[in-house]
């Protein structure tokens, strides 16, 4: 249930679709029922169009739908860099948003299946992939000297917290973070799809001209495989999630050379591969 005393983020809707929605509900405690007002996270229909054809709708929390746009078309290939994204415009539609981007004559000839109009659900990695060739991608290798202190993902996944106002709100919504060794955490995208929070943040990333290597990454959800692929598509040397990562998820970061970690929770974590990137050596130890 919702904590119904978070601050109501500033910004809950883009192009007149909320973010979440008010709803009265029955509470129940044993036997006891009271009736309240209570948040919901809401999902809308996103179409993504390149070069006038439709590509893909997915359904995304809408906000910073723009970051969004071009997070997805850089890590699903559609292009390689940002400037190849000529131009993005955000339509409002009846029935959900559509955004339509241009992109170079040289790429959108790349583009698989050009026409197909399916739908990514918000747990869906594939995003209306039709080939295994398209869903699972070889991963771009990753190289890096960054050094991450074992105890900074403690105080990230504290800090993370205070960033998550639509979580807070409505309890249903996951986050990506972006945290510099140091300097703790620099940027967190929410969405009610954990690939989708992530390709917010990787767009927010490369349109503010950020080096994604720099940096690591936190995702609160399980460490699926398109979470590795897309982290790595960027240079992203380090994912952390605070669930449990898939056997696929392991092996496309052990390939990719990404160190991979997952359980992140109070004082524990399990890391699955490349673990010389995390230095244990100021860790807080348990008091048994």
């Amino acid at each position: 249930m919702a904590n119904p005393n978070v601050v109501l983020p500033a910004v809950t809707a883009e192009l007149g679709w909320p973010s979440y929605q008010q709803s009265k509900v029955e509470r129940w405690q044993g036997n006891v029922r009271t009736v309240q007002q209570d948040y919901i996270a809401e999902e809308t229909p996103v179409s993504l169009i390149y070069n006038g054809t439709p590509h893909v709708v997915m359904l995304v929390t809408p906000t910073n739908l723009e970051d969004f746009a071009l997070g997805f078309s850089i890590t699903e290939g559609i292009i390689e860099t940002p400037s190849e994204l000529q131009s993005i415009h955000v339509y409002n539609r009846s029935n959900g948003i559509e955004i339509r981007l241009e992109i170079p004559e040289s790429r959108y000839s790349l583009l698989p299946d050009k026409g197909r109009n399916l739908t990514g659900r918000t747990g869906c990695g594939l995003c209306g992939a039709s080939t295994l060739q398209q869903a699972i991608r070889d991963p771009s290798h990753v190289q890096g000297n960054l050094s991450v202190a074992a105890s900074e993902l403690l105080t990230a996944l504290e800090e993370i917290k205070q960033h998550q106002q639509l979580n807070q709100l409505t309890g249903a919504v996951h986050a990506a973070a972006w945290i510099v060794p140091g300097q703790g955490v620099q940027h967190v995208r929410e969405d009610v799809g954990r690939h989708n929070a992530l390709d917010k943040l990787i767009g927010l990333l490369l349109r503010t001209g950020k080096n994604p290597s720099i940096g690591y990454m936190i995702v609160t959800s399980r460490a699926s495989y398109e979470l590795v692929q897309k982290a790595a598509s960027v240079g992203i040397t380090l994912l952390a999630a605070m669930s449990a990562p898939t056997g696929l998820a392991i092996r496309l970061a052990d390939e990719a050379g990404l160190t991979l970690i997952g359980f992140v929770r109070d004082v524990q974590h399990v890391v699955y591969t490349h673990p010389d990137r995390l230095n244990h050596t100021i860790y807080p130890t348990l008091i048994k």
